[in-house]
């Protein structure tokens, strides 16, 4: 009898609970009233609207629960597709001083801050409501006539004083859109996610690890093998490099790609140091073909310019990477993998500097009237 009476305890509960997360039972605080509303699928999210067809005029309550008080939430309207470019949003959020903020934004590329600006349409009223960590905003929208169907996303990100951080890109974030018919209160869901994200994530990691990677490694090898294997380096250090160039054009080309599909108006930087990643790394290519002999009264400055562009092709390599990041937004263990990498080959540079000078030395004391190679010292034969 006192099981049966905690399973029916355990029943009610759980529809309790389920009932009282459905948009169709919540009570807002001053009585206001929708005619229609729709569980969204994503991220704690409802959506409660009225439609007066006649005038094309939408009231809206869009609220976002279990927010934390550090986050921003938005809810937009696509007029032209049915994703993030183009999209016009309403923003609330909480600044550094605890004060409530509600303004529109529309969003123009992928890198937006969700900076505040009018929209293609009018928003007559808006205002938004945070209690008990949920965030509701409330607006009256006027839609073009006609206008019975609309495609809307929402999405919440971290705020940092008065700085809105870009949203994540994944899990219910990727899925945070959908099209709701104004008149029947259907809400479909549509794919979501930011447009080739799986292209970007490839172009990426290929020139994470061509560029990234092999060419830091390869100049690593170039410097501190010398010492312990000679000629053996030299071959080693053309495999990283040219390893390294032939990955890098893939990751080019999967970017020239990128490019075509974002009509050439993104990521400006990111685009122009890649372009001239691959014209030194031609160069470099080049300067191979037409190295002077060792006993050559250029080969030195043949040597300095060898050096000189390996290494400013390593700096801008990581710069480039690390604005990739940036664009793409990964969750922060592929930034912090990335930044281990690079140290524990810092690391690793450190010792063999130590160590091949320790070397040079000690050859030298051994053998006063013999040449022993140095770090950094002649490339090639």
């Amino acid at each position: 009898m006192k099981l049966s009476f905690f399973f029916i305890v355990i029943f009610f509960l759980s529809a309790s609970q389920s009932s009282a997360q459905s948009c169709k039972n919540y009570a807002f605080s001053d009585n206001k009233k929708y005619a229609a509303c729709n569980d969204l699928r994503a991220s704690n999210s409802y959506l409660h609207w009225n439609y007066d067809e006649a005038t094309g005029t939408v009231e809206i309550a869009y609220r976002h629960a279990g927010i934390e008080p550090t986050r921003w939430v938005a809810w937009a309207i696509n007029p032209t597709g049915n994703g993030m470019i183009g999209a016009q949003s309403l923003v609330a959020y909480r600044n550094a001083s605890g004060i409530l903020r509600a303004y529109t934004s529309p969003v123009t590329s992928y890198r937006t801050r969700l900076q505040e600006g009018k929209l293609s349409f009018q928003v007559p009223n808006l205002a938004a409501d945070f209690s008990n960590n949920e965030m509701i905003i409330f607006a009256t929208i006027i839609l073009p006539k006609n206008t019975t169907t609309v495609n809307h996303l929402w999405q919440d990100g971290s705020v940092i004083g008065d700085h809105l951080g870009m949203h994540s890109l994944s899990g219910d974030q990727v899925r945070s859109m959908g099209t709701v018919d104004l008149l029947s209160g259907k809400v479909v869901a549509t794919k979501g996610g930011i447009p080739n994200l799986r292209f970007k994530q490839v172009h990426g990691l290929i020139n994470a690890v061509s560029w990234g990677f092999l060419m830091p490694v390869g100049a690593i090898t170039a410097r501190y093998m010398k010492v312990f294997a000679d000629p053996a380096w030299f071959y080693a250090h053309i495999i990283c490099q040219t390893s390294a160039y032939a990955l890098g054009i893939a990751g080019a080309v999967t970017g020239i790609y990128l490019g075509g599909k974002s009509h050439g108006i993104q990521h400006q930087t990111h685009r122009q140091i890649g372009i001239l990643l691959l014209v030194l790394g031609f160069l470099q290519v080049l300067a191979l073909k037409l190295r002077p002999n060792k006993e050559h009264k250029y080969r030195l400055w043949w040597n300095i310019y060898h050096h000189s562009v390996g290494y400013t092709i390593i700096v801008l390599s990581i710069v480039n990477i690390f604005e990739g990041f940036n664009i793409l937004n990964p969750v922060k263990t592929w930034r912090l993998l990335y930044a281990s990498v690079l140290i524990v080959l810092g690391a690793i540079a450190v010792v063999l500097e130590a160590l091949t000078w320790f070397i040079v030395i000690r050859r030298k004391r051994e053998t006063p009237n013999t040449t022993v190679p140095a770090p950094a010292g002649d490339v090639g034969a």
